[in-house]
């Protein structure tokens, strides 16, 4: 259970942009407990006992072979971590259930079957169900009896899911609603026994429903012939006159859209966990790779241009992996704080989720992002074995592709990013508008050239951080103010906004996380992890400083934007830092260790 300081300390969503976080506020990896550790190893020896021996079978969509699992891993408490223990669950924390999501991300095929299972089959009914829906369904889902899917997107609305053409209409008796309509792409259809079926009540009120295998009128299409997952059950289903019984609609007669936003929060947030966990093994895999492929008399691992490859993939995967972890905790000190004053579990959940719901869209993006970039640069690290078959990185780099597509496409949680954070701030709960006001003061000021501090280890990129948070404060705050309702129709210049201020957090999650292991372990033991932070920070400077730059001059112009670009190019200005050199000794780390080691 959380002290009352623990709690006191999380910051609102959003609010890191216009404050300070120390050290001790974040949880890090390096924080895990006894427990935690435990699940860590379990969840990791299922995947390498369960799963990986049986991949070729699994691709081949062998009958049974995906619900045996998970079965087998309900069995050892894996699927039901975080349900409470009164519907047959473990009550773990979300940090519990995201080690356990990080571990078997390197599952493949079954990584994507898991994880639909325990979450969009299982929540929406956890927490949005009745009592007795929740009797019902979740003891068998907790232990994967029965496995649920979930039923959204259809042939003609994606990313516009309001847009759904199913409709549910009130049987003349009134004991069923009659569905009539069509669902694709649909994770687990083709073996779930419980399904959250989203519809239009009357042709315009979006509601779910839950809906078994084997209701009257309900049918599947075949298995879909995919680019990746191949092993991942993936149909249609389609309801013609489908009875569904009237104690089984789902929440409230039209607002289906709370639940599938909401379900989609938590959704991002382990997906972003499950990415990484996948780029950790992937980062692995490549470096032992490297160590043994010989060109040249030597290996591979030796020549300069693949430790650059092999350390930016490490660089990447642990700044990931540092937000990750720092945001899981932000969403559990949250829902203690609702659960103390008196609120439901479910309650504080979707609350606490809701409050962090940027992160999480931020998380997804560049989870998604790095496993995709992990995964092209081990094809070309191993080569035209990288084009075979035989190597799993082939098949890691297929199944990559999807994670920038579903959960919401990257290009939707980049503009959910900016516009909740504005919304946020249109409603007084996040104060925008007086550090904006004052970075305007300051770029009127005679300028502090010197980034130099004498503040100790990493002290200078503390400064770049707060540095790129005023460039975002100085660009969104001038295209609120130049754009103004025409912003949401611009919407490069929001996914600009977006990347600067996603960089901004995963360095800062980074930072932190480094300076406590600093406070831990000492600088001699931390240096590699000061390696890291350092060359992403100087590189996220230039990345901020190009998003900034073509920002500012899709809406602005003249003196004014002169002026802007001045100051964008004080707050991302940084002191030379070899970059080279950090990323050999951070290769020459993971050589070592035969593997990413974190």
């Amino acid at each position: 259970m959380e002290t009352a300081t623990a709690i006191k300390k999380s910051l609102k969503g959003g609010e890191w942009l216009i404050k300070e976080s120390a050290p001790a506020d974040v949880f890090i990896p390096e924080d895990f407990n006894e427990e935690q550790l435990m699940i860590k190893d379990l969840a990791k020896q299922f995947i390498n006992t369960e799963v990986w021996p049986v991949l070729n079978r699994i691709e081949k969509l062998e009958p049974g072979l995906m619900p045996s699992l998970l079965e087998k891993a309900g069995e050892l408490g894996l699927t039901g971590a975080g349900i409470p223990e009164k519907y047959g669950g473990l009550a773990k924390d979300l940090i519990t259930s995201t080690i356990i999501n990080e571990k078997l991300g390197a599952g493949f095929s079954f990584s994507v079957a898991f994880t639909a299972h325990t979450g969009i089959g299982s929540m929406p009914i956890l927490y949005f169900g009745t009592e007795a829906q929740r009797e019902k369904y979740i003891p068998k889902l907790a232990t994967a009896e029965w496995k649920g899917s979930y039923g959204l997107t259809e042939p003609n609305s994606g990313s516009d899911a309001l847009g759904a053409k199913t409709t549910a209409k009130l049987s003349d008796d009134g004991k069923y609603y009659i569905l009539n309509g069509q669902k694709c792409w649909i994770t687990n259809g083709g073996f779930a026994d419980v399904y959250t079926i989203f519809a239009k009540v009357d042709g315009d009120k979006f509601t779910a429903f839950i809906v078994e295998r084997g209701f009257e009128g309900f049918t599947q299409g075949p298995e879909e012939h995919k680019m990746g997952i191949k092993g991942s059950s993936t149909v249609q289903l389609y309801f013609q006159d489908c009875k569904v019984p009237v104690e089984n609609l789902l929440g409230e007669i039209g607002r289906g859209h709370i639940i599938a936003f909401n379900t989609l929060n938590t959704g991002r947030y382990k997906l972003g966990a499950a990415t990484i966990g996948a780029a950790k093994v992937v980062n692995t895999i490549c470096i032992r790779y490297a160590k043994t492929r010989e060109q040249f008399k030597t290996a591979i691992a030796n020549f300069g241009a693949l430790k650059h490859k092999l350390a930016e993939m490490a660089i990447r995967t642990w700044v990931g992996d540092s937000a990750t972890y720092r945001v899981g905790k932000m969403i559990d000190n949250k829902e203690a704080e609702l659960m103390s004053s008196g609120a439901a579990f479910d309650k504080a959940y979707l609350g606490a989720a809701e409050e962090y719901a940027i992160e999480c869209a931020m998380l997804k993006v560049f989870g998604s992002e790095v496993i995709d970039y992990v995964v092209d640069e081990g094809v070309q690290i191993h080569g035209g074995n990288g084009f075979s078959d035989e190597y799993l990185i082939t098949w890691a780099y297929r199944d990559s592709r999807i994670n920038r597509i579903y959960e919401g496409t990257n290009e939707i949680n980049r503009l959910l990013t900016v516009d909740m954070m504005l919304k946020r701030a249109m409603k007084g709960q996040l104060d925008l508008m007086g550090p904006a006001m004052a970075v305007s003061k300051e770029l009127m000021s005679i300028p502090d050239f010197s980034n130099s501090e004498d503040g100790g280890i990493l002290s200078n990129e503390r400064k770049y951080i707060a540095n790129f948070k005023k460039a975002i404060l100085m660009v969104a705050g001038a295209a609120v103010q130049k754009l103004m309702a025409k912003l949401d129709k611009e919407q490069e210049v929001i996914m600009n906004i977006a990347d600067m201020a996603m960089d901004t957090f995963i360095a800062e999650s980074a930072l932190l996380r480094a300076q406590k292991l600093l406070q831990l372990k000492g600088s001699e033991a931390s240096a590699i992890e000061c390696d890291i932070v350092r060359t992403f920070i100087f590189d996220a400077a230039d990345r901020i400083n190009k998003a900034g730059k073509d920002a500012l001059n899709s809406f602005a112009e003249g003196d004014e934007l002169r002026m802007m670009m001045i100051g964008l190019k004080r707050f991302t200005k940084t002191d030379p830092f070899n970059t080279k050199e950090a990323r050999r000794r951070i290769a020459d780390k993971l050589i070592e260790e035969d593997g990413y080691y974190f």
